[in-house]
């Protein structure tokens, strides 16, 4: 098992740095939109090119970072039965899911680009728009976003078999924890938000807060400000008016 943890923690690496790396892309693309953008506008010249290039460089991040986000336990779940579930039921949800329904479908997508992104190259297709560019390198990206997934799916299998073998540290454990229900409240942020006071329809719950100015100003609150030694408050409210 000692090997496989070592093929394993290598392909984190090798996902965590394209990962990171290609999220830079997003910024490219930002970047040759706005000087498209400015280009057109200012001398009315452009190309279809620029426009393609920024479908590239957003689907170059989203395809090799499929993996890394992978990695970090972030792809979307619609959870219907696993949040519920022991960490070991959840494991084994997890094992299955990989097993079962990742890993065929990659490789079946695999399979199935190599004799396709080939075609295109030989052919040297292009893009059917006028000053359009290439389109077997945005085949080739497709391609290598999968084989990047494949090898992360066998990383997270390795890993799963470890962590219920005992022989790792569940990597998600915490994050895990919190989906499955217990979630975390910052009193002090809560109060600061109104939205512990007594008058937010969400909670009956009072807390005397500084800066929860939504709480009830009672004769209570007015006795205290003039017994204090300070100025007597100058407004009239109705009891349990609320502060303005």
């Amino acid at each position: 098992m000692g090997g496989l943890l070592g093929f394993s923690r290598a392909v984190d690496r090798i996902n965590t740095v394209i990962g990171r790396g290609v999220s830079w892309l997003i910024l490219v693309a930002i970047l040759v939109s706005a000087a498209n953008a400015i280009v057109r506008k200012v001398w009315s010249v452009s190309s279809n090119a620029w426009l393609e290039l920024q479908w590239y460089l957003y689907g170059a991040a989203f395809l090799l970072a499929a993996a890394y986000t992978l990695l970090e336990n972030e792809h979307i779940r619609i959870d219907i039965v696993y949040g519920g579930r022991k960490r070991r039921t959840q494991h084994w949800i997890d094992l299955l899911g990989h097993l079962l329904f990742l890993m065929p479908f990659v490789i079946l997508m695999i399979w199935l680009m190599v004799p396709w992104l080939e075609r295109s190259i030989l052919s040297g297709e292009r893009s059917m728009n006028a000053g359009g560019l290439i389109l077997w390198p945005a085949k080739a990206l497709l391609l290598a976003g999968f084989i990047l997934l494949f090898f992360q799916g066998l990383s997270e299998i390795i890993k799963k078999i470890a962590v219920m073998r005992g022989l790792i540290p569940d990597p998600h454990a915490e994050a895990t924890h919190h989906a499955a229900g217990e979630v975390m409240i910052d009193q002090t942020l809560l109060a600061e938000t109104g939205f512990a006071s007594a008058d937010h329809p969400a909670t009956d719950e009072m807390i005397d807060h500084p800066l929860d100015h939504n709480r009830n100003y009672t004769d209570d609150d007015a006795a205290r400000e003039t017994g204090s030694g300070g100025r007597p408050a100058t407004d009239t409210r109705p009891n349990g008016g609320p502060r303005e």
